[in-house]
């Protein structure tokens, strides 16, 4: 899960200090190699075959993605075995698969397409190979094992989104084995650089459109999410938008000296004292239509009286200081905190620290990256970064904000003015209905809801050009594992993962011909 366009990477961020040749060497080295590619399929003979039963079974299948290392430092990952290894998955069910190099090496594109009976718009699926760096003492099992413990599978991209990917290929598989037909071609996407980099679905898009040229496109996004026993599944959502990504950074500057005579003018002190005062600090509620239907649903959705009650208020309040009082106690009452504080308004996140260089130097100056995510809709990223500076002023800080390069202050502004002036994915298209019909037969007693999503996806290119982009991971999460997601331990139930896939296929049958 990242966004469009990719993020400045950490390694950029630190190589002044040489931070970055530490970080490759308890990222790359400690995280392992890439698994080694699998031998050639043999040449399609162009009859149906049936997919092999171990690429049906959701669980089979992720445990083998999970198991090669395609770890994204910033700069883009080692993508090809995988996509190698899916290829062999598409070639031995009958599905011509193409993989597509991009300039950098090893790190590649994967497009299958199952030929649809109409010139109908294509329905594309798009799931990203590569995952975040893990920090492998941290976690209990092998992040590239796909260990299954407890009736819940750990790895690198259990959640996020191999699972998704496993789900949606077993899914499509069993409609193909099934000798299956579509009423449009089925594009499906497995990209690179999604979690950073510049050879991500811009590029493709740039380089080769008619691949991907399609009237509809699902990726990562929408949350399933169980009532406070953890099990039973809620709500069952699609993000029809994403939040609008942008980055600040605090930069601190002092007196450089020898560290045995320290001094009041210190560059990392001075960054510590205004970490300190935004650190709780909270940009105001801003509920928009969007989010006012999805809380609505919660609201519908929770066998919680106190949090049903709080969101009645957030939905009724008529002033701001009301809003932020219920909003205040829809988090409280929250079986899922993090995730509606940040729908809630924009965040702001300490994400990468750079101050000095050695022990024996005070250094001049320390800077701080702040990830920040807005509402589209809500405020205006100008109005955050306005008052984010006021919240500082009296700080000896500067808070710049960090846009592409030889970019101004103003230019990156007015871009991010056209990205929060976006509207979402309307809701009157085919892909939308199968959803909420898949929903509506795999989850019954759960209430189903367009969202917005908290971060970012590759859906970039598509959105730009009018295709309406939607998000689901088809399996249903608690906190703890939501929590999990680019973090230590990552992983899913099984249970969910075999329920999300019957969801997949449920959705995919809409577009089946009878």
């Amino acid at each position: 899960m990242s966004d469009f366009p990719s993020p400045v990477s950490r390694r950029a961020f630190l190589h002044r200090t040489g931070a970055g040749a530490v970080l490759l060497a308890g990222g790359v080295l400690a995280g392992g190699t890439a698994a080694a590619a699998p031998a050639a399929p043999a040449a399609l003979t162009g009859r149906a075959r049936k997919a092999a039963p171990a690429d049906l079974d959701p669980l089979a299948l992720l445990k083998k993605m999970i198991s090669f290392d395609t770890q994204n430092f910033g700069e883009g990952g080692v993508t090809r075995p995988y996509a190698e290894m899916l290829k062999t998955v598409w070639d031995s069910a009958g599905v011509p698969a193409e993989i597509i190099p991009t300039p950098k090496k090893d790190n590649v594109h994967l497009i299958a397409r199952i030929k649809g009976t109409t010139a109908a718009p294509p329905l594309l699926l798009l799931g990203h190979s590569d995952v975040v760096p893990v920090e492998r003492d941290k976690w209990t099992v092998d992040p590239f094992a796909g260990v299954v413990k407890d009736g819940e599978i750990f790895g690198r991209g259990a959640l996020d989104m191999k699972g998704a990917n496993s789900a949606n290929i077993a899914a499509i598989l069993r409609h193909v084995s099934e000798g299956a037909k579509f009423d449009r071609d089925i594009i499906i996407l497995t990209d690179c650089d999604e979690e950073a980099g510049q050879y991500g679905s811009g590029w493709l898009a740039e380089n080769h459109w008619d691949k991907i040229n399609a009237g509809m496109v699902l990726t990562e996004g929408g949350w399933f999410l169980a009532q406070k026993d953890r099990r039973t599944p809620m709500l069952i959502t699609v993000t029809r938008q994403d939040k609008v990504y942008f980055n600040l950074d605090l930069v601190a500057d002092g007196t450089a000296t020898h560290s045995s005579k320290p001094n009041p003018d210190s560059a990392i002190a001075k960054l510590s004292r205004a970490v300190t005062d935004v650190d709780t600090w909270l940009a105001p509620v801003a509920l928009t239509a969007v989010t006012r239907e999805y809380f609505g649903a919660l609201a519908k959705a929770t066998d919680d009286r106190g949090l049903e009650r709080a969101l009645r208020l957030l939905l009724s309040a008529h002033s701001q200081h009301a809003r932020e009082r219920a909003a205040a106690l829809v988090v409280k009452r929250s079986p899922y905190p993090w995730l509606h504080q940040a729908l809630l308004r924009t965040t702001h996140a300490f994400v990468i620290e750079d101050a000095g260089y050695k022990e024996n130097v005070i250094p001049s100056t320390a800077t701080l990256r702040i990830n920040c995510r807005g509402v589209p809709g809500g405020q205006r990223p100008r109005d955050f970064l306005a008052a984010f500076r006021k919240r500082l002023a009296d700080r000896d800080v500067q808070v710049k904000l960090a846009g592409n390069p030889g970019e101004s202050e103003e230019d990156a502004l007015k871009r991010l003015d056209e990205t929060w002036a976006k509207g979402p994915s309307s809701i009157d298209s085919p892909l939308y209905t199968a959803i909420g019909e898949a929903a509506a037969k795999t989850y019954p007693d759960a209430v189903f809801a367009p969202a917005l999503f908290e971060a970012g996806t590759s859906l970039g290119p598509w959105k730009e050009k009018g295709i309406p982009g939607y998000g689901v991971y088809p399996y249903v999460v608690d906190n703890d594992q939501l929590i999990a997601m680019h973090g230590n331990d990552e992983r899913i139930t099984v249970e969910a993962l075999k329920q999300g896939t019957e969801f997949m296929y449920r959705l995919f049958d809409r577009f089946r011909v009878r």
